[in-house]
């Protein structure tokens, strides 16, 4: 009888835990920065640092062989690369954040925009993110003939069928004075930012965008490596105009909200974050105080119930 009633007992405290609602931990993925790769010491250490900080697993998604694939690889295929390795990855399957650096932002953008059929993404982190453009063509400081060609290119061939094809910043390199090439040749960032005559934007895309939990921008006051740096707010230059910003705020983007930026700063669901620093130099304090929180939500878990009798259950 005792043994019953023990069994009894034990029963009943697992159907009740199965009832309650689990809180489970969201994985997130990093995106790295161009010219780097998930395995070098400043990705390992920077997604080794967030997980201890989130307590959160993470994981550095790497698009084909990092380095030289981040120069060479157009966008495109490198977006398409990461929806495919997302829905491969067992872990991710319920949902997750991303947090992307500088280049690597872009990437994610397309996961979140043009993955069809990948998990959800909750929450997204953008550490100097060129989401408006870049009006300077990054300097690649390796030695070698990849970057001789990159370091020759001018404003006048970068967006030719072959430069975008073989080149990954072509696809988000804008000229203010040339923003007519820019629209009729960049195969990237035009597509991404849905800066499309109104009847041929993508609502997909913005649908997905705007699916977004909380959001994240972080610009880094001495950046002079995005250029303007206010892109990482996507603030960039007027049209035919070198010479000064404008703020988000007052970019047709924004007004028009062409990607669901506005809807979502509306309800309150984006920060927009200066920290002190060189391009994607950022302080401890400053990554638990704006990173780390949107890595440490979490997500209900509803117990699984019987189709027909909706009672728990149990492993």
């Amino acid at each position: 009888m005792e043994k019953g009633l023990k069994r009894s007992c034990v029963m009943m405290v697992v159907a009740f835990l199965a009832m309650v609602h689990v809180s489970v931990s969201v994985p997130f993925i990093i995106l790295h920065e161009i010219g780097t790769q998930c395995s070098d010491a400043t990705n390992a250490n920077f997604t080794q640092l967030l997980t201890n900080l989130s307590g959160s697993p993470g994981f550095c998604l790497e698009i084909g062989n990092g380095i030289s694939d981040s120069w060479l690889m157009p966008l495109t295929r490198q977006a398409e690369i990461a929806c495919d390795n997302v829905k491969q990855m067992q872990d991710l399957s319920q949902g997750y954040n991303i947090v992307g650096r500088a280049q690597g932002n872009l990437v994610a953008r397309g996961l979140i925009e043009f993955c069809d059929d990948g998990p959800p993404v909750h929450n997204y982190v953008s550490l100097a993110g060129p989401h408006a453009g870049i009006a300077v063509l990054p300097r690649c400081t390796r030695s070698g003939l990849l970057c001789d060609v990159a370091n020759g290119l001018g404003n006048e061939t970068v967006y030719s069928d072959f430069v975008q094809d073989n080149l990954a910043p072509s696809g988000y390199f804008k000229d203010p004075k040339n923003v007519t090439e820019y629209l009729k040749g960049c195969k990237y960032l035009p597509k991404l930012n849905n800066e499309r005559p109104a009847d041929q934007r993508n609502q997909t895309y913005k649908d997905r965008f705007t699916s977004l939990q909380k959001l994240v921008f972080v610009l880094f006051q001495n950046d002079t490596v995005i250029v303007p740096k206010e892109s990482s707010w996507f603030g960039f230059y007027p049209d035919g105009d070198f010479t000064h910003v404008l703020p988000v705020s007052q970019t047709k983007l924004y007004i028009e909200d062409w990607i669901g930026l506005k809807a979502l700063a509306l309800a309150r669901k984006v920060q927009l974050v200066i920290v002190p620093g060189a391009h994607l130099i950022i302080a401890d304090e400053d990554l638990v105080n704006y990173v780390v929180p949107l890595l440490e939500d979490q997500v209900s878990a509803a117990p699984r119930l019987n189709r027909k009798t909706k009672e728990p259950l149990h492993p």
